[in-house]
């Protein structure tokens, strides 16, 4: 491999005391601290600039004057590829160039103005960096940058230096943005806000196609525009793809990684190969050596073992670091031109464009980010690990303009997850408040794309008062719509605690059912999503289940959360903004999986147990290709399995979630040696000769191996791909028509008026939901009317829609039927007929113009 030949790193002075005059010049203003900090923000990072040179700047307040000033023991640390990276290796061992520069100080900040550094691109690599000094014990501290464009080996990792304004110009998407944003020159106060869509389509990116990355993702939408485009039919993997015009990916930003406190040298993404493989310090991450090893010389050469991320995480789990760059483990190239040409490919799609909507988590950041970011970004500890610190001037702006960053990769939405997170103490009324100041900023943060600019379409989950008791029941979920006009907000019928796999459940929530239809036009609805399917796995099995939806546990929870008479009325009926998820509607497996622990890994799996009850039959374990870890552990029967890991969780719960003392009891009951006792029972009953030899011998490190292989297996059986196969075309397409006929009439995400009518027919035997609609403001000569009735649960019944509305039934046709139904066999006589649960019908009539086809 041919070693190139790179110019000379070194600070350029005289650009750097320019720098160092502007952001003095910044400080001194009369601007308010935020407004000095957010001026701040934008030029912190690493920039390249058109004349080859390349800024660097750092938010440093843990930094003592002291520190800064002492001679060769703070520098950036600059690390440049001497051959070409393959980004498609799982590893790879390359010699690098390092250097170390010194950097300028102007009070909380470092900057400097660096020669010779390389700008990564589509191709090829740029150099990495970070901040590296060395305290008074001789330890080595790495800052890193949380405002990275670039992270390709992850958060623990230097960051990349890119070329972002070669990215920006040649995306293939610019003519989109000429046409739906303001160009240079417009007033602030005249930039336009995208506009809502329609319908969006909820993506889990790392189970979304075969590949599991955005390229992937690519590939399937450009496979759709152009067959679309050619008049070809799409088979049924393809349909559930169709009819939306938003997409809003799951997370994407950088999450937590698997870290031991031992060694990481041996799996860690970026791992610096010690020139002494037997130096017992040798660790592969400089903050975890005991001592610094100063050379005389300000530029070595090095190895550096690089291997491709390949975390695995449903994506709410940030560390923050680096939330402005996208996660390498959804990147198939490592490359951020990835993300921009998926986001192209939504925006030139032949039916026309697709929105990119963003899940944004800026409420709180995981315990790992204790490691990565300076301890004035957090506040203290929280459920999820630690609430930021929004309330301090720099770190808000710092996390505005990492969305600022974000969105600048062509996003049109984005979703503020987890609102009523974002809590202070407030002095002056002596109560903890709401930020509400904070998630309005969010909304308003202006993208600009070549100089094209736009404000981002907004959702916004907020639960408040959560987490009160009883806050489910007594949460408006309207704060930040009446907050922010034109705005949207999760409503009551998508949060997690909802369980439509039980009898009753549409019948007992007939309370938040109204509330959707007469208040919910800026409510996203729907039943399906990451959070629901997830809870649903939790449902007790001894629990009254609706067993009209389905013989076995994971077809009542698929028919549940993919119910054709729920999307009926969501789609066809309902006001607001339906979404949908993906693994819901193709019928594919979902749960909280992720390879990222070490410490908590075996809590997770003993917590997400449910799964193989809710989602996975016993011949689906019996795949080949299925669950290959745990086989390879000696579980080959699924009822191992399953019993093993209820076990396991009665014996969490027993010790305190004690690993230690979990081992123990599972030695003295599933031991040779076992005289009969066990503390819990469930593992008593376990000792059978069949079981995995290795249970008798478990350890802690062989729980933890355990808990990796459910992990990992669980997550790879979520992968939409494995299920194209068997979708019931019938129900795709219906979904397809079902997302056509809302798309067509933009109006029904307005609320019920005037002479509309929602009703339900309920007893203890049967749930009917039913209703009429009319256009309200006709944009022709012809008015559109909508009549609704759908089967939610129980037993069959007779339904009579004219009687129940006072409508002629002859100057009515259906537009719509759920599978199964037969129009010539079923519906003769619109007066009249009979649904079963899970069953719908829409019809329409139009008033003055010509009909349409019947569907």
């Amino acid at each position: 491999m041919a070693v190139q030949t790179l110019p000379d790193v070194h600070l350029v002075e005289d650009e750097t005391q320019t720098l160092l005059h502007w952001a003095a010049s910044v400080m001194a203003s009369d601007d308010t601290y935020f407004g000095r900090g957010q001026r701040l923000a934008k030029r912190l990072g690493a920039h390249s600039r058109r004349d080859g040179l390349t800024e660097f700047g750092f938010w440093t307040p843990e930094l003592t004057a002291d520190v800064i000033q002492s001679e060769r023991t703070l520098e950036l640390e600059i690390f440049t590829p001497l051959s070409p990276l393959d980004f498609r290796q799982p590893q790879q061992t390359i010699p690098f160039q390092r250097d170390r520069v010194p950097m300028a100080q102007q009070g909380e900040f470092l900057w400097a103005v660096v020669a010779g550094v390389q700008a990564g691109n589509r191709e090829q690599a740029g150099s990495f960096y970070w901040l590296r000094y060395v305290d008074a014990d001789h330890r080595i501290h790495i800052i890193r940058d949380p405002l990275a464009y670039s992270v390709p080996y992850g958060v623990f990792a230097p960051a990349e230096v890119y070329d972002m304004r070669g990215l920006q110009r040649q995306r293939a998407d610019l003519n989109y943005f000429r046409r739906h944003a303001a160009p240079k020159g417009i007033p602030d106060a005249e930039i336009p806000r995208v506009a809502p869509p329609t319908n969006i389509l909820q993506i889990h990116v790392k189970t979304a196609s075969p590949e599991g990355t955005l390229e992937g993702l690519t590939h399937v939408f450009q496979r759709i525009s152009d067959k679309l485009a050619a008049g070809e039919l799409l088979t049924p993997g393809e349909a559930v793809y169709t009819g939306y015009d938003a997409v809003q990916l799951l997370p994407v930003e950088p999450t937590i990684e698997y870290r031991r406190e031992d060694t990481n040298i041996d799996h860690a993404f970026f791992a610096i190969v010690p020139e002494d493989p037997d130096d017992p310090t040798a660790n592969g991450t400089p903050e975890q050596a005991t001592t610094a090893v100063e050379p005389d010389a300000t530029s070595t050469h090095i190895h550096i073992t690089l291997r491709k991320p390949n975390t695995q995480n449903w994506g709410y789990d940030v560390p923050i670091l680096a939330s402005s760059a996208t996660n390498p483990a959804v990147l198939g190239s490592l490359r951020p031109h990835e993300v921009v040409d998926f986001i192209a490919t939504l925006h030139n799609f032949s039916a026309g464009p697709i929105h990119l909507i963003y899940d944004l988590v800026y409420g709180h950041s995981d315990n790992q980010g204790l490691e990565l970011l300076t301890q004035q970004f957090f506040k203290g500890p929280n459920m999820y690990g630690q609430d930021l610190n929004h309330q301090l001037p720099q770190v808000r702006a710092i996390l505005l303009e990492m969305q600022r960053r974000k969105i600048d990769t062509g996003a049109d939405g984005i979703r503020v997850d987890g609102g009523q997170d974002f809590r202070f103490f407030n002095p002056l009324s002596g109560r903890v408040e709401q930020d509400d100041a904070y998630l309005l900023a969010m909304s308003d943060v202006v993208q600009n794309i070549f100089g094209y600019r736009r404000l981002m379409f907004t959702i916004f989950e907020d639960g408040r008062p959560w987490p009160e008791p009883g806050w489910e029941e007594k949460s408006t979920y309207r704060d930040l719509i009446e907050m922010k006009p034109g705005s949207f907000q999760w409503g009551p019928l998508i949060f997690a605690h909802n369980t439509p796999t039980l009898e009753g459940f549409w019948d007992r929530k007939w309370r938040r059912v109204c509330e959707v239809i007469f208040q919910g036009d800026h409510w996203i609805t729907g039943c399906g999503n990451h959070d629901t399917v997830r809870r649903g796995n939790q449902v007790d099995r001894d629990a009254p289940i609706n067993w009209n939806l389905g013989k076995t546990l994971p077809t009542v929870l698929h028919r549940a959360y993919n119910n054709p008479a729920t999307l009926l009325w969501v789609h066809g009926f309902s006001p607001g903004l339906p979404m949908d998820f993906l693994n819901a509607s193709v019928g594919a497996p979902w749960g909280f999986f992720r390879n990222t622990d070490d410490r908590y890994g075996v809590k997770v799996v003993s917590e997400e147990v449910g799964f193989l009850d809710w989602q996975i039959e016993p011949e689906m374990y019996a795949d080949v290709d299925a669950f290959p870890q745990l086989k390879a552990l000696g579980f080959t029967d699924y009822e191992h399995l399953r019993n093993f890991a209820y076990a396991l969780r009665d014996a969490m719960i027993e010790t305190d979630y004690d690993l230690g003392a979990v081992a123990e009891i599972c030695q003295h009951c599933l031991g040779e040696n076992t005289n009969g006792s066990c503390e819990v029972p469930a593992l008593g009953d376990l000792n059978e000769p069949s079981l995995p030899r290795f249970l008798a011998t478990l350890d802690v490190p062989k729980l933890k191996a355990f808990a990796m292989a459910f992990m990992e297996d669980g997550h790879d059986m979520c992968n939409v791909s494995r299920y194209y196969d068997t979708l019931d075309p019938h129900q795709s397409h219906f979904g397809v028509q079902l997302r056509q006929f809302r798309l067509q009439r933009p109006w029904l995400r307005e609320n019920l008026t005037g002479r509309d009518r929602f009703n339900r027919i309920s007893d203890d035997e049967r749930t009917i939901f039913y209703g009429y609609r009319s256009e309200p403001t006709p944009t022709d000569d012809t008015s559109d009317e909508v009549v609704l009735i759908t089967h939610m649960g129980g037993a069959p019944m007779t339904v009579n829609p004219g009687d129940w509305l006072q409508l002629d039934m002859a100057d009515w046709r259906v537009a719509l039927l759920t599978p199964g139904l037969n129009l010539q066999r079923d519906l003769k006589n619109l007066r009249s007929f009979e649904l079963r649960d899970g069953e719908g019908v829409l019809l329409e009539r139009r008033i003055g113009g010509s009909d349409g086809p019947v569907a």
